[in-house]
C-alpha cells in the first residue's frame, strides 16, 4: 500500500466549531476536548463530578465547567456539536435537550472519525497490547518527523495528550477499543474508525457485561475485519490461535493480509537484544511486547519506513505507561506496575519478568478490578494463571464487587479459581502490602535478589507501591 504521497489526501479548511462535551471529565472525553480547544475550536462541557488530572488540565486550557451538575438551559442552537460521554445517561437532561433542538450528536470514536475521515488512519484492536502498540508507532513516526494526529489510551512519554488532532497531519493513529461507543450507540468503538491499516493483537474473552459468550465477543473481530476501508490492510497476530481463526476465515480479497509471529530475540544480563547479541537492543522486555513490535513494524512499512529506520528508533522506545513499567531496579531488587488483568495478559506479563529475571525470586500481585475479573463465572479463565510466580498473590475489595453490583466473592472461592496450593488472596490492602513488604524483607535477609511484579487496571486501593521495596 503507497501511502505518504501527494495525492493521499485533499485538505480542506475546517470551520472552527462550537463543541459542547456532556460528562468532560472522563479520560478519554476531556483529552478530545483539550484537542479540539488546541485546534481552535469553543469548547464548553459538564460533569456530575470532575476529578484530577482530567480537572486541573481543563482548567490550566481555560475550559473547565465553572460549576458541576447538568445544565439543559447551555445546550443552545448555536453549537455544531455535542458529544456524549459513555459516562452520560440514556436520560441525561442535557441530552435530552440536544435531541430536542435537533442537533448534531456524536459519540466520542463517532467525532474522532469525523475528525479523520480525510487521512489514512491506523487502527490498533485486540483484546490485548492495544495501547504498547499504539505507542510504538507513534514514536517511530516522531522519531522520523512525521506529523501524526492521534489518540491513544494511556499518557505516554514525551506526548502531553492522549489525542492530537490538526487539519495538517495526513495520518492518524488510533487505539480501537472494542467497548460500547455510547449510551446511545451499543456499538462497540472500534466499529466507528474504518482503517485503512487494521492490526488486531490478540483476542481473549472480555467485557462480559455485554458480550456475554466468547462467540459474541470474537464477533466484534470478523466485524471490525469487514469494515477496513477497500484497498486496505489487514495486519494479524498469526501466534494467537482466536486471530488466526478470525483472520482466515473472513474471505474479503480486496485487502491485504499480513500475518505476524514472534521475531527471534535474545536476552543476555537482563537486556533484549532482537535476533542475536549483535542485534538492535531494546528498553522492552517479554515475548508479547516482541509482538507488539512486529505489528508495529509492519504498520510502519504500510507507510513507507524501512526496517532498519524502525530498529534505530525503536531501540529508545521505553514502554507506555504502566505497561511493564519500570518504579525501581538494582542489582539486587526490582520493582514493576502492569496494566494486565486478562488471563493471557498475567501469563504473558510473568512469563516476561520470568525470562528477564531468570535468577530472582519473584513475588506477583494482580488485582481483581474489572467487571469480568469479579465474575464467579469468569474466574476460572485464571486457573494456573499465577504458577510461575514464586510468591504469587491476589487481591480483590469486597466494596468494588457492591459497586458493580456483583454478588461477594469469598477468598477460598478465589484460591480454588486459580487453582494454585501457594496462592495467597487478600480482600485487604493494607495487608497486602505489609505481606509484600515481609516478603521483601525475607528475601533481603536471605540475601536473595527479587522483582515485585504489580498487575492491575485498577491501583490497589491507592497502595504506594513504592513503598513495597526494602532498602
Amino acid at each position: 500500500m503507497q501511502i505518504i504521497n501527494n495525492s493521499f489526501l485533499t485538505f480542506k479548511h475546517f470551520k472552527l466549531l462550537k463543541v459542547h462535551f456532556i460528562a468532560i471529565g472522563g479520560s478519554a472525553m476531556h483529552n478530545l476536548a483539550l484537542a479540539l480547544h488546541r485546534k481552535g475550536y469553543t469548547i464548553t462541557g459538564s460533569d456530575d463530578e470532575i476529578f484530577d488530572p482530567a480537572r486541573s488540565r481543563l482548567a490550566e486550557a481555560g475550559i473547565l465547567p465553572p460549576d458541576e451538575g447538568w445544565h439543559p438551559e447551555r445546550i443552545t442552537t448555536d453549537l455544531d456539536a455535542v458529544v456524549l460521554g459513555m459516562h452520560a445517561r440514556i436520560d441525561n437532561p442535557e441530552l435530552l435537550r440536544a435531541q430536542e433542538l435537533g442537533l448534531k450528536i456524536y459519540s466520542y470514536p463517532e467525532y474522532l472519525y469525523e475528525q479523520s475521515k480525510d487521512k489514512l488512519r491506523i487502527v490498533v484492536g485486540g483484546s490485548h497490547g492495544k495501547t504498547t502498540t499504539t505507542a510504538m508507532i507513534l514514536h517511530v513516526l516522531r522519531h522520523c518527523g512525521i506529523e501524526t494526529d492521534y489518540m491513544v489510551g494511556a499518557q505516554l512519554e514525551g506526548f502531553d495528550v492522549m489525542v492530537r488532532l490538526s487539519e495538517t497531519a495526513r495520518i492518524m493513529v488510533i487505539e480501537g477499543d472494542e467497548y460500547l461507543t455510547s449510551p446511545i450507540d451499543p456499538r462497540p468503538k472500534f466499529h466507528l474508525y474504518r482503517p485503512n491499516v487494521g492490526i488486531i493483537t490478540g483476542i481473549e474473552w472480555d467485557h462480559v457485561n455485554v458480550f456475554p459468550t466468547f462467540d459474541i465477543y470474537k464477533e466484534q473481530f470478523s466485524k471490525y475485519i469487514d469494515l477496513i476501508e477497500e484497498g486496505g490492510t489487514l495486519i494479524y497476530c498469526d501466534d494467537d490461535p482466536v486471530v488466526h481463526e478470525v483472520a482466515t476465515a473472513n474471505h474479503r480479497n480486496d485487502i491485504a493480509k499480513l500475518p505476524y509471529d514472534c521475531p527471534e530475540y535474545t536476552v543476555i544480563d537482563g537486556k533484549t537484544y532482537l535476533g542475536d547479541e549483535h542485534g538492535t537492543p531494546l528498553q522492552i522486555f517479554g515475548r508479547h511486547n516482541l509482538l507488539n513490535l512486529t505489528a508495529a513494524r509492519l504498520a510502519c512499512r504500510e507507510i513507507g519506513i524501512a526496517d532498519s529506520t524502525f530498529d534505530e528508533a525503536i531501540s529508545s522506545f521505553g514502554g507506555a505507561s504502566k505497561r511493564l513499567e519500570c518504579l525501581y531496579k538494582d542489582e539486587h531488587r526490582a520493582l514493576y506496575k502492569d496494566f494486565a488483568h486478562a488471563p493471557s495478559k498475567l501469563r504473558a506479563t510473568i512469563a516476561a519478568v520470568r525470562e528477564q529475571y531468570p535468577d530472582r525470586k519473584l513475588i506477583a500481585c494482580m488485582e481483581l478490578h474489572t467487571f469480568s475479573s469479579l465474575t464467579a463465572e469468569f474466574l476460572p479463565h485464571y486457573q494456573g494463571c499465577m504458577d510461575p510466580a514464586d510468591i504469587p498473590m491476589v487481591y480483590f475489595n469486597p466494596h468494588a464487587l457492591q459497586l458493580k453490583k456483583l454478588p461477594p466473592l469469598e477468598k477460598t472461592q478465589v484460591k480454588k479459581a486459580f487453582g494454585n496450593d501457594i496462592i495467597q488472596v487478600f480482600d485487604d490492602s493494607q495487608q497486602l502490602a505489609d505481606t509484600i513488604k515481609n516478603e521483601a524483607n525475607q528475601c533481603e535477609q536471605d540475601n536473595q535478589p527479587y522483582v515485585i511484579l504489580m498487575m492491575s487496571s485498577g491501583n490497589f486501593d491507592g497502595i504506594k507501591l513504592d513503598s513495597l521495596i526494602t532498602f
